[in-house]
């Protein structure tokens, strides 16, 4: 009865990359195993992890899991393209391997994509747990207000330029249900790194199809020491270089775009930002005639910005000093 159950609803993919987040993973697997939408694949993509994560997947006994394993680090990138790649469901949804998803999430964002074949995606609201899993009531709901996602009505919208690019409302890779054939996989460039996200965004934004927004919170977003954002020290320098560098890409490929013209100016605000913080980043890393270039652009560009200022007044400050500031810079 199952496997006709099944074969009346599409091939769902759920993509998720890892690295070295052995419990975390776990955690993941079971939310995608546990799914009530059962036809779905589970594509785990391992970018060569020392740890062993053939041993956590095997735990599971399930057949719909399919496992691939890096020979070598790949890097994120090439790691998250690669799951994408080997997807054969007419859906594929992203689950990043310290998240999880409640356990309708699918069966719930499925529908609509099935009801209007003429929408590229699905996404809905998220909660912020921490590192133990335990739900973030204020963080949930400055993260929902901070995407404008409290704005936003159930249903189908049009405008997801506005949508998925100025207010970054849509989570895709965390919280979203994309039609497969929609998307060209092997067109987003290596260049936006750990902003694939955003230019996946972008993709669906010019795509002319719309979405549709479930305003429930079906997913968990962890926040925890491993993530970017949560780094100290120097891998934070260089979590935050490599964040700007992609963002430059990114919003200078955005305001060449004369489809987004409406937006380019708060597209230039986002890149001259990225300017600066790239080069906090090459100052933090003592690459200060590196760095310079860069606030000079954002200077010239925005004519006064008290960030750009202050970073480019330590970049003239004798190091020890500076970097008592550069530590608590953004």
């Amino acid at each position: 009865m199952m496997e006709n159950y099944n074969l009346k609803k599409p091939l769902i993919s759920v993509i998720i990359p890892t690295y070295n987040r052995p419990e975390y993973l776990k955690v993941a697997i079971a939310s995608a195993v546990q799914q009530t939408y059962q036809n779905i694949e589970i594509i785990i993509s391992d970018n060569c992890s020392t740890t062993n994560t053939q041993a956590i997947i095997e735990s599971f006994s399930d057949t719909r899991i399919r496992y691939w394993r890096q020979p070598t680090n790949v890097g994120m990138f090439a790691n998250q393209m690669h799951a994408f790649q080997m997807a054969r469901g007419k859906y594929v949804a992203s689950l990043h391997d310290d998240d999880m998803w409640n356990e309708d999430f699918l069966e719930k964002l499925i529908p609509p994509l099935e009801e209007h074949p003429d929408l590229i995606l699905a996404f809905c609201d998220q909660y912020i747990i921490d590192a133990n899993g335990v739900i973030d009531d204020a963080g949930t709901e400055e993260n929902t207000r901070s995407y404008k996602r409290d704005q936003l009505a159930q249903g189908v919208h049009q405008n997801l330029v506005k949508i998925g690019l100025v207010d970054k409302s849509i989570p895709t890779a965390a919280a979203c249900v994309i039609r497969n054939d929609f998307v060209d996989w092997d067109s987003i460039p290596p260049e936006v790194g750990g902003m694939w996200d955003i230019y996946l965004a972008y993709m669906c934004s010019i795509s002319g199809h719309g979405t549709y927004y479930y305003s429930e919170r079906l997913t968990c977003y962890r926040a925890h020491e491993q993530t970017d954002t949560m780094l100290s020290g120097s891998r934070d320098a260089h979590a935050k270089i490599r964040k700007a560098q992609n963002e430059i890409f990114c919003y200078e490929r955005f305001m060449e775009d004369e489809r987004l013209k409406e937006f380019k100016s708060h597209f230039k605000d986002k890149w001259l930002e990225a300017h600066t913080t790239l080069a906090i980043g090459l100052l933090r890393t003592q690459q200060v005639a590196q760095a310079r270039p860069y606030l000079w652009c954002a200077l010239n560009e925005q004519k006064f910005n008290l960030r750009t200022i202050a970073a480019l007044t330590l970049s003239f400050t004798p190091q020890q000093l500076a970097n008592h500031f550069l530590k608590k810079a953004k």
